[in-house]
C-alpha cells in the first residue's frame, strides 16, 4: 500500500467509522502510515506566517535555532508518551472519550468552542491565500498592525477565496484529504526552495553568515512582544497543544498498532515547524532589506508580513501557487472539522450545510487581518483554552485507580453533565488567564500550569462528587 493510500485510509476511517466504539484490531495501521500525514499537515499555510512573525518578535539566532529544536522535541514527546499511549490503550475518538467522562451536554460546549476556534484559524489561512491571489491585481497588502479590511479589493478577493475553499470542504473529507495529500510534497518543496533562494539573496556563504541573520536579536517591531529563548521553546511546544496534551489527535492515533507511532509526529515538527518556519523567516529577512521595509521602519511602523509577496519575490509564480495551496490545504480540513464540531451540536443539519456555515464564519474572520497578523498570540490562546480538557482525559486514564474514582463517570452513571470537569476547567482557565492579563505573562507560559491544575482539580472534585453519590 502506498503512503498516500495509507493516509487516505486512516483519515477516511477516522472520519466515518468507529466513532462510538473502539477501533478493531483488523483496522490498525503501522507507523509508516502516519509519516506523510504529519509532514503534510504541519508544512502548510500557518508556516508562511509564523516564520516571519518570529523575526518581528526580535529573536536571536540561538533563541530561534536551538529554541525550536527543544520546543519541537517536547511536542513530539507529548504526542508519543501522552496522546499515542492513551489512544492505543482506549482506541476512542476525542469526542467520544470526552462524552464518556463529561456527559453529552458539557461536550456540546466543548464542540462549540472548538468549532469557533477552528473557524478563526481557517480565516487566518484564507488571509494567507488572499495575499498571494492579490498580487496580479496590485492589491495593497495588510499591515502587521491592521485589524480591519484595507479596501474593496481585499474584501472581494477574501470573499472569493473563502467561497471556493468552503465549497470544496463541503464535498467531504475524502476530497479534502486527497487534494491536501497530493499537494503537500509540492508545498514542502516550495518551502525548501524558498529557503535556498533567500540564502542566496542574503549573500549567505557560511554558517556564521546564516547565524548572523538573527545575531543577538533585536528590539521587537512596533506592536509586537519580545521573544526570548523560553518564549520560542514554550510557544513551539504548545503551538499544537490542543492536538497533543489536549488529546485531539486521539482520533488519529487510535488506529496505531503501537504507541511508537507517536514518533512520526517528528516529521511534522522538523519539516514544518523547523525547516519551514526558518525558511519563511529567511524570506522576511530578505524583504526587511528592501527600501519599502526600511521606509516603514524609519517611520516607526512595522513592515507588513504578507506571505504572497514574500514567496513571489523568491521564486516567482511558483511562490504564488505555493502560498495559495498552503493556505488552502490548511483552511480546507480546518473548516471541515469545524463543521463536524457544529454538526455534533446540530445533528439534524447535513454535513454540507454545517460546513458551509463554518466556511462563512471563517471567510468573515479572514476579512480581518488581525487573526493572521497576531497568529502567535491566537495559537497560544487556542491551545490554552482547549488543552485542559485533555488533562481530564490524561489524569483519569493514568490516575483513576490511585485516586479511587470511577473511570468514564458520565457513561457509568448516565450523567449528561459532569460538574467535576466543568469546575476543574473553569477554575484553571480563569485563574491563569487572570494571571496572564493582570501581570502581562505570555499565555503559552501558563498553558502547562493550567493543564496540570485542571487535571489535579478533576481528580479532587471527582472524588468529592462520587463519594457523595
Amino acid at each position: 500500500m502506498t503512503k498516500l493510500n495509507s493516509m487516505e485510509d486512516i483519515e477516511k476511517t477516522s472520519g466515518g467509522e468507529f466513532e462510538r466504539e473502539p477501533v478493531p484490531t483488523s483496522k490498525l495501521k503501522g507507523w509508516k502510515s502516519f509519516l506523510g500525514m504529519y509532514a503534510g499537515e504541519h508544512a502548510a499555510g500557518t508556516e508562511f506566517m509564523i516564520g516571519p512573525l518570529f523575526l518581528t518578535a526580535g529573536v536571536s539566532a540561538f533563541d530561534l535555532i536551538i529554541g525550536l529544536l527543544l520546543g519541537n522535541l517536547l511536542a513530539v514527546l507529548s504526542w508519543r508518551y501522552l496522546t499515542a499511549k492513551v489512544a492505543v490503550e482506549n482506541r476512542l475518538t476525542l469526542y467520544y472519550q470526552l462524552e464518556k467522562i463529561c456527559g453529552k451536554n458539557l461536550v456540546t460546549g466543548y464542540n462549540l468552542a472548538n468549532g469557533i476556534l477552528f473557524c478563526f484559524l481557517a480565516g487566518a489561512m484564507i488571509t494567507v491565500s488572499a495575499t498571494a491571489v492579490g498580487i496580479p491585481f496590485n492589491m495593497e497588502m495588510p499591515k502587521l498592525t491592521d485589524t480591519l479590511p484595507n479596501g474593496p479589493t481585499w474584501i472581494i478577493i477574501v470573499l472569493i477565496v473563502g467561497a471556493v475553499i468552503s465549497l470544496i470542504a463541503s464535498k467531504g473529507y475524502n476530497t479534502v484529504t486527497k487534494a491536501a495529500n497530493l499537494m503537500s510534497p509540492f508545498i514542502v518543496l516550495a518551502f525548501f526552495v524558498c529557503g535556498i533562494v533567500a540564502l542566496n539573496q542574503l549573500g549567505i556563504n557560511t554558517f556564521s553568515d546564516f547565524w548572523n541573520i538573527w545575531g543577538e536579536g533585536s528590539d521587537p517591531f512596533p506592536g509586537q512582544i519580545k521573544f526570548t529563548f523560553w518564549h520560542v521553546v514554550i510557544w513551539s511546544w504548545f503551538a499544537n497543544a490542543a492536538m497533543h496534551i489536549g488529546m485531539s489527535d486521539l482520533s488519529v492515533f487510535r488506529f496505531a498498532q503501537k504507541p511508537n507511532a507517536g514518533w512520526t509526529t517528528a516529521t511534522g515538527m522538523y519539516i514544518g515547524h523547523y525547516m519551514a518556519w526558518i525558511a519563511a523567516a529567511l524570506l522576511y529577512a530578505v524583504y526587511l532589506k528592501s527600501p519599502e521595509a526600511q521606509a516603514f521602519l524609519s517611520s516607526g511602523e512595522a513592515p507588513p508580513v504578507a506571505p504572497g509577496p514574500l514567496a513571489y519575490n523568491a521564486i516567482g509564480t511558483f511562490g504564488i501557487i505555493a502560498v495559495v495551496l498552503a493556505g488552502w490545504t490548511t483552511a480546507n480540513p480546518t473548516i471541515y472539522r469545524a463543521g463536524l464540531a457544529f454538526q455534533a451540536i446540530m445533528p439534524k443539519v447535513s454535513t454540507f450545510w454545517v460546513t458551509i456555515i463554518a466556511g462563512a464564519i471563517a471567510t468573515i474572520a479572514g476579512l480581518f487581518p488581525a487573526f493572521a497578523m497576531k497568529l502567535l498570540g491566537f495559537v497560544a490562546l487556542y491551545g490554552f483554552i482547549l488543552a485542559p480538557f485533555g488533562a481530564v482525559i490524561v489524569f483519569e486514564h493514568f490516575f483513576h485507580k490511585k485516586a479511587g474514582i470511577i473511570k468514564n463517570y458520565a457513561a457509568a452513571t448516565n450523567s449528561k453533565f459532569n460538574s467535576a470537569v466543568f469546575f476543574s476547567w473553569a477554575i484553571s482557565f480563569g485563574l491563569f488567564y487572570f494571571i496572564s492579563r493582570q501581570y502581562d505573562v505570555f499565555l503559552s507560559f501558563v498553558t502547562l500550569p493550567a493543564w496540570l491544575l485542571c487535571g489535579i482539580l478533576f481528580l479532587f472534585f471527582s472524588k468529592r462528587l462520587q463519594s457523595k453519590q
